[in-house]
């Protein structure tokens, strides 16, 4: 019988995805075939992407954290090309649904990441190598047994204060009241790191740079609310 000292459990670590993987269409096998060596980034585990040279240039870095299918970051990449843009999503069509979009749009400020994005924010950027994250309609987890799988939390804030430079920008949105005031909670507690660009305790209209998804017109025509919060790095 084995004599070892029970060992005390280990702790999971939050996640920013629950990998549903989906099947890929063949557009989608040939985006990953033809166009991720062109757009996809091949991190090595624990190396710093040098932001300059994965770009071409020095334009500023705007990251979006689960990019869904990548509908609303071509469209932001599309109007802002003096600036850089990093997607990170772990879901296969979703990626392959943006390379197409990349393809259709002729973006070369759009690059992106497969993997998690704890890991990336965790060693995968330079600190102050960001001029702002982006985190749009996360899952809210609504469960109450599940509320600690909600990605925005004390140490998710740390790890964007890292990574966002003086003066950068965090925005997040999400369509589930409940959660919002839970990130309006946490990011007003993080208040050495981080202050409301709309005042203290509010929320920030949204903002035309944000497009409108069709999820989220179709929530506006049901009388749903959407919750836009902008922070900016101290």
């Amino acid at each position: 019988m084995d004599s070892t000292p029970d060992q005390p459990p280990q702790r999971r670590p939050i996640r920013s995805f629950v990998l549903r993987q989906g099947r890929l269409t063949e557009a989608q096998e040939r985006a990953f075939a033809e166009l991720w060596p062109r757009y996809g980034v091949e991190r090595p585990p624990g190396e710093a992407l040098d932001l300059p040279a994965l770009f071409g240039n020095d334009q500023p870095v705007y990251l979006e954290i689960g990019f869904g299918n990548g509908e609303t970051l071509a469209k932001i990449a599309a109007r802002h090309p003096e600036r850089n843009y990093l997607g990170v999503e772990v879901h296969g069509p979703g990626v392959g649904h943006l390379l197409l979009e990349i393809e259709r749009r002729g973006l070369g400020n759009l690059r992106l990441v497969r993997q998690d994005a704890v890991d990336l924010l965790d060693s995968g950027l330079a600190p102050a190598s960001l001029a702002g994250v982006y985190l749009l309609f996360p899952d809210p987890w609504p469960k109450k047994r599940h509320h600690k799988r909600r990605l925005l939390n004390p140490e998710f804030v740390t790890r964007l204060a890292r990574v966002i430079r003086p003066a950068g920008l965090f925005h997040a949105a999400t369509d589930w009241e409940p959660y919002a005031l839970q990130m309006l909670e946490v990011l007003t507690a993080s208040e050495a790191l981080f202050r409301n660009a709309a005042g203290p305790g509010h929320f920030t209209p949204r903002p035309e740079d944000r497009p409108l998804t069709k999820f989220e017109q179709r929530g506006q025509r049901l009388g749903h609310g959407v919750w836009d919060l902008m922070f900016l790095r101290r």
